[in-house]
């Protein structure tokens, strides 16, 4: 399926179109949700299932199920190495061989090499962090989120948008203080569920059950605790996860800035409500390391050239500030994170 083509929408119909645009999130939590999304789409719930089914296939979906929440349910960190280009590979390797190493992309700056970090604990998260350091021989820049400002991959992409929620004209930014350490308050049977669906839940028309029966639980307590795990914020949302470069988003950029601490969460809650602006947070400063900024931003887009006139919007209208763009180059590695080493905590 050709990612530049839009290849993808000649193979959808308007219910197809639904379904990737529609349920991003607010899938239904009870026994049969299929049913509900039938009645919603105007098809049986056969087809409903068949048709999630078939966009998974295709690659427009990379999952269904739970979008978990790292800094929540465990310890998680943003991390960075600067690794010799005569030994990318190796030390890739290593890094990727980590199962709490969930994301790791090249980035076109000195530090090259951009990696995310989730353990059931801070202290197993900076266990493996020292060991990445001690195996590469490489130093670990250790850059833990802060404060969250907008943190939001659902958006709409069935569409002629040049980036992304281009016919949007704000969002809802709020300062959400981030902790180091595991948030959640996990019961034993919280723990054993986000085991079992931390890679998706099973595309059948009942879902829940198989889950329930996994873990040999009743079903209506698995949906308890799924509703639950979402007002404590373990869960961000629960639907079909949209495979953003299939579709044409393949263009993004990191940028960090260098805000004054005194105007970080004015700006940063600000610049979290410009649509464009997919995700945006605060950071620390490594001084020690000549890493200064502490404001990241993300943008993403069908077209390197327009993500590049949205930096400069913002660089101009919002954050008037010293400011690098990190560009991805390659993509290493990207799973969900996992969290095996949360059961027993």
């Amino acid at each position: 399926m050709s990612l530049k083509s839009g290849e993808w929408r000649e193979q959808i119909d308007e219910v197809d179109a639904a379904l990737i645009d529609e349920f991003q999130s607010d899938f239904p939590i009870q026994e049969h949700p299929f049913e509900a999304v039938g009645e919603a789409l105007g098809v049986s719930a056969g087809e409903a299932l068949d048709r999630v089914r078939t966009l998974r296939d295709d690659g427009i979906f990379r999952r269904f199920g739970p979008v978990l929440n790292p800094p929540v349910i465990g310890s998680s960190t943003l991390a960075a190495v600067s690794a010799p280009e005569d030994r990318f590979d190796e030390v890739a390797e290593i890094i990727n061989g980590y199962r709490q190493v969930n994301h790791n992309y090249a980035r076109d700056h000195e530090w090259n090499m951009w990696f995310v970090v989730t353990a059931g604990s801070r202290q197993r998260r900076d266990e493996i962090l020292a060991e990445i350091e001690e195996r590469t021989g490489c130093s670990v820049l250790v850059l833990p989120m802060l404060t969250d400002y907008y943190i939001d991959l659902e958006f709409p992409v069935v569409n002629g948008d040049r980036f992304a929620r281009e016919s949007l004209e704000t969002t809802d930014a709020t300062a959400t203080r981030i902790s180091e350490d595991a948030a959640a308050d996990l019961s034993e049977l919280d723990r054993q569920l986000l085991l079992e669906i931390q890679t998706g839940f099973p595309l059948v028309a009942t879902p829940y059950r198989n889950v329930a029966d996994a873990l040999d639980a009743d079903v209506s307590d698995v949906l308890s605790a799924i509703k639950r795990l979402q007002q404590t914020g373990c869960i961000k949302r629960i639907g079909c996860v949209v495979n953003h470069i299939v579709t044409g988003f393949d263009n993004n950029c990191m940028v960090v800035w260098d805000v004054p601490d005194d105007a970080l969460d004015e700006r940063g809650q600000a610049v979290g409500e410009l649509p464009y602006v997919t995700l945006c947070y605060h950071r620390p400063r490594r001084p020690k390391q000549d890493w200064q900024y502490n404001l990241f931003t993300m943008i993403h887009g069908r077209e390197a050239a327009i993500v590049d006139q949205k930096i400069d919007e913002l660089a101009t209208e919002h954050l008037p500030y010293d400011h690098d763009r990190l560009y991805s180059t390659e993509t290493l590695k990207q799973t969900g994170a996992r969290y095996d080493d949360i059961v027993g905590q």
